[in-house]
């Protein structure tokens, strides 16, 4: 968007001429390496930018993209291995790797945050994968957020100890497997939008997150959006739409 903006202004104040601006408009829509095409008015359309995501690509392709929209912006890469993150810082320099969260993040210029802060919130060590890959999101798009990590329900007067620096949040995101309990019980004890995340964590009769998903779905604490299970990334993308309407 930025890019975009510079553009317009220096065609108005004549400093690119109108033939050397439709020009570099033909480039702005997308860009094509080959085997993807990635969308450069993503940003334009709803807010933030395309996020590379990088499970089933070859370290090969996730440079290839990730090293284009580096010369552009900044850039997100979620579901990004250690071996792919390896290649990719070595030729890409100054991207930096969360490998808890799987993110492969790099920041062309000072991020700008919005009014308003994101918690995120775990019901155990164990969902923290899933809750940094939302942390690292709501950061790269301009959000404000803090983790605070294993107050499940398990042991209750955890949740309790926090509860008064959660509801100081604009909104809140509520990480959790099992059986996803934590979001109904944080649902119900504050007012601001409460998104939930099941994780695929859990013994057998927790069919890889199914169950958490279900008891999210069916909270008895009303207004509670749920996203797909481990979307972390989904999550924070929610998070970010609220607070840019909370701008507004």
């Amino acid at each position: 968007m930025d890019r975009l903006k510079e553009l317009l202004n220096s065609i108005k104040e004549g400093g690119t001429s109108v033939e050397e601006g439709l020009t570099k408009l033909r480039d702005l829509p997308f860009a094509d390496v080959g085997h993807t095409k990635f969308d450069l008015h993503r940003e334009l359309r709803n807010g933030f930018p395309e996020v590379i995501y990088a499970e089933n690509k070859t370290p090969e392709q996730v440079s290839d993209i990730f090293c284009k929209l580096r010369d552009r912006c900044s850039v997100l890469a979620t579901r990004v291995s250690a071996e792919t993150a390896e290649y990719v810082i070595k030729t890409c320099s100054g991207a930096e790797y969360n490998r808890l969260g799987r993110t492969l993040s790099f920041v062309k210029d000072p991020i700008h945050y919005k009014e308003g802060e994101v918690r995120i919130i775990t019901a155990g060590t164990s969902d923290l994968p899933v809750a940094e890959e939302s942390l690292v999101t709501c950061r790269m798009f301009g959000c404000r957020a803090e983790l605070i990590s294993d107050v499940g329900v398990a042991g209750i007067h955890r949740l309790f100890d926090r509860l008064e620096e959660i509801r100081r949040a604009k909104v809140i995101i509520v990480t959790a497997g099992m059986e996803g309990a934590l979001a109904g019980v944080v649902g119900g004890l504050v007012s601001q939008p409460v998104i939930a995340v099941p994780t695929s964590v859990g013994y057998g009769a927790a069919f890889g997150g199914i169950s958490a998903l279900l008891g999210m779905l069916t909270s008895c604490a009303g207004g509670i959006t749920v996203v797909n299970i481990d979307n972390g990334f989904g999550a924070a993308c929610a998070a970010v739409r609220i607070i840019n309407t909370m701008q507004g």
